[in-house]
């Protein structure tokens, strides 16, 4: 088993790079999210997990433990495969995801495109007492900030605003603004979405 690669980047795109170890190019799936970690990067070190299927081996790369474990947590539920995990990682930061498992939030979980409800049902069901166990992201937001967001969000959807819009414009102010009030987040997002 292949657990881990590291070296230089040979091509890159948002869900595939090629990865030079020892004059060997390995092909390895990623989420959006960890592309945009290694972007300005030449060379990468990556975790790996690699899908043996009868007439395919697939090799996906994760930048965090963190995100390695959601992966293999995601894989374990029936109906997701690691294609759909891929995906639902790169819908959502893992931090978003364990919070909307632990508090129940299925509109958060299906607001990911390609999730449908009996899939998010089936994640809240098998999946929630597991998320305690991931590793803490190196790139963490704190749950305070995480919950002020959660809180932003639902301020400005009980305004009017669709939730995936609305969650859009919160996530652009705290990544310019990482340590904000929820009056200010408010807001910031308003004159985000009315711009």
């Amino acid at each position: 088993m292949i657990g881990y690669l590291s070296g230089k980047i040979v091509s890159k795109k948002p869900t595939k790079i090629i990865i030079d170890v020892g004059g060997v190019g390995y092909l390895v799936n990623i989420s959006i999210s960890t592309f945009e970690k290694i972007t300005e990067q030449q060379e990468v070190s990556l975790y790996t997990y690699l899908s043996v299927k009868e007439d395919a081996l697939d090799l996906y790369g994760f930048y965090s433990i963190a995100e390695k474990e959601m992966f293999e947590l995601l894989i374990s539920v029936s109906g997701i495969g690691p294609k759909t995990a891929q995906s639902i990682l790169s819908g959502i930061k893992i931090e978003d995801l364990k919070e909307a498992l632990k508090t129940g939030n299925i509109s958060r979980i299906i607001s990911v495109p390609g999730i449908g409800r009996k899939t998010a049902e089936r994640m809240m069901v098998e999946l929630r007492d597991k998320v305690e166990s991931i590793a803490e992201s190196a790139d963490r937001v704190s749950s305070g900030t995480s919950n002020i967001r959660n809180d932003a969000v639902a301020a400005l959807v009980n305004l009017g605003y669709n939730q995936k819009i609305a969650d859009r414009a919160v996530r652009a102010v705290t990544e310019k603004i990482p340590v904000i009030s929820i009056e200010d987040l408010v807001k910031e997002a308003l004159s985000v979405l009315n711009s």
